[in-house]
């Protein structure tokens, strides 16, 4: 058996580190940028708000943009979309024209995940799905870890401004790879029968159909389910995404060199809960737990480490703060790799990329009123503290309603 669907899967990789990478450049170089634009902790959160806002609209349109012209083409018109407005983020003369930029770019990056998740669904058998989601979904931790250091050294030798159009470049260059490897299994040159067969060992009971529009997926209660769930657990993500340099460098006391290598560990740590929350399930699954039984038990375990990891406010070692928040991180991605896969475990294939995308849109909103907008306020009056503090138990809250609405997550028909 041939092995393309993993060169497939380690192009995902890829464009979502390079997604992720574009979109922290930011919140690394928030020390240095506010100093030179004058940028108060209030407008911080109004910029960050304005990339979460546009990520949400942008949902509404590329799931189902996606859906329509295949991951092919979809992909290849995000990804270009993307690093245009990455790299005008180095023209910003103020808050209002970073704001822009960070618009510009939330509406491109939001084709990334319904993409992914797309391909996944079109590559991989239902058993191996979450595994693969939770690989690709390790590049956000790779970029968030090995980002950091290198952007630090390019700001000391090129400037802030040259760091963002040094990043977007690598978005063209995997473009070109895109475009020139990427196919269905079933018209792809280096996929023989028997790897066609594993792909496709799901097909009898998940038929290719018509496609699914919003209209048609928001009338099962599964997907509400998958979208107050992203709702209520993407801000904890997107929060630690874009407030954690500069907590790290106000409340903590980190340098910018500091936070360059702190950023690493933290984020180590998410790759770790990635790839193991995504194996999890399938290692249950194979030793004949029921799917819906194994995601929930996965899931589960990971919500209830959030209240735990909430305490790195109370901390008063930065080790042990640091501890604390890649257990945030860590069990954050497990739940996430998993809560991707519920999509896919749920409905058709071609209903994947307009629930995603709902799911991504509920998620943007959640991130932009709890991780974004609120943020800038209460940390201006209040602090870091109540924030983490309440982070602790959105999961546990998400949990209860998925429990509520999806159920045994059984297979529907649309």
């Amino acid at each position: 058996m041939t092995r393309a669907r993993w060169s497939i899967l380690a192009l995902l990789f890829f464009a979502t580190t390079i997604n992720y990478l574009d979109r922290i450049v930011f919140s690394v170089l928030i020390p240095i940028i506010r100093q030179d634009l004058h940028i108060s902790d209030e407008y911080y959160g109004y910029i960050n708000g304005a990339f979460q806002a546009a990520y949400t609209v942008g949902y509404i349109f590329m799931g189902p943009f996606i859906d329509r012209v295949g991951t092919r083409i979809g992909y290849a018109v995000a990804i270009t979309w993307w690093s245009i407005a990455a790299a005008l983020h180095a023209l910003s003369r103020s808050a209002f024209s970073l704001g822009f930029w960070r618009w510009m770019l939330g509406l491109g990056e939001s084709g990334n995940f319904p993409a992914a998740i797309k391909s996944v669904a079109e590559w991989f058998p239902k058993k191996d799905r979450a595994f693969a989601t939770g690989i690709f979904n390790a590049g956000s931790n790779v970029a968030s870890m090995i980002g950091p250091p290198i952007i630090v050294w390019m700001v000391d030798h090129v400037g802030w401004r040259a760091c963002f159009f040094i990043t977007a470049s690598l978005g063209f260059v995997w473009l070109l790879l895109w475009l020139l490897l990427y196919h269905l299994p079933e018209r792809h040159p280096r996929v023989n029968r028997a790897e066609l067969d594993f792909i496709q060992q799901d097909l009898a009971s998940d038929p290719e159909q018509a496609k699914i529009g919003w209209a048609a997926a928001l009338r099962h209660r599964e997907t509400w389910g998958f979208a107050l769930a992203k709702f209520l657990t993407d801000p904890v993500w997107w929060f630690y995404l874009f407030w954690l340099p500069p907590y790290l460098y106000d409340v903590r006391g980190f340098n910018l060199r500091e936070i360059g290598w702190a950023l690493p560990v933290v984020y180590l740590m998410a790759d770790f809960g990635s790839v193991g929350g995504g194996w999890l399930p399938g290692f249950l699954m194979r030793r004949g737990w029921p799917h819906h039984k194994a995601r929930k038990t996965t899931m589960a375990i990971f919500a209830a480490t959030m209240p735990v990891a909430a305490l790195a406010a109370l901390a008063t070692h930065p080790v042990l703060a640091i501890a604390l928040i890649s257990l945030a991180t860590s069990s954050h991605q497990g739940w996430s790799a998993n809560l991707f896969t519920t999509v896919s475990d749920v409905f058709p294939k071609n209903a994947v990329a307009s629930v995603t995308s709902i799911g991504g849109t509920m998620g943007g909103l959640g991130g932009t009123i709890f991780a974004s907008i609120l943020p800038g306020i209460i940390v201006t009056y209040f602090g870091y503290t109540p924030v983490i503090l309440g982070f602790g138990v959105f999961h546990l809250a998400a949990l209860w309603v998925l429990r509520r609405l999806m159920g045994d997550m059984k297979r529907i028909a649309m």
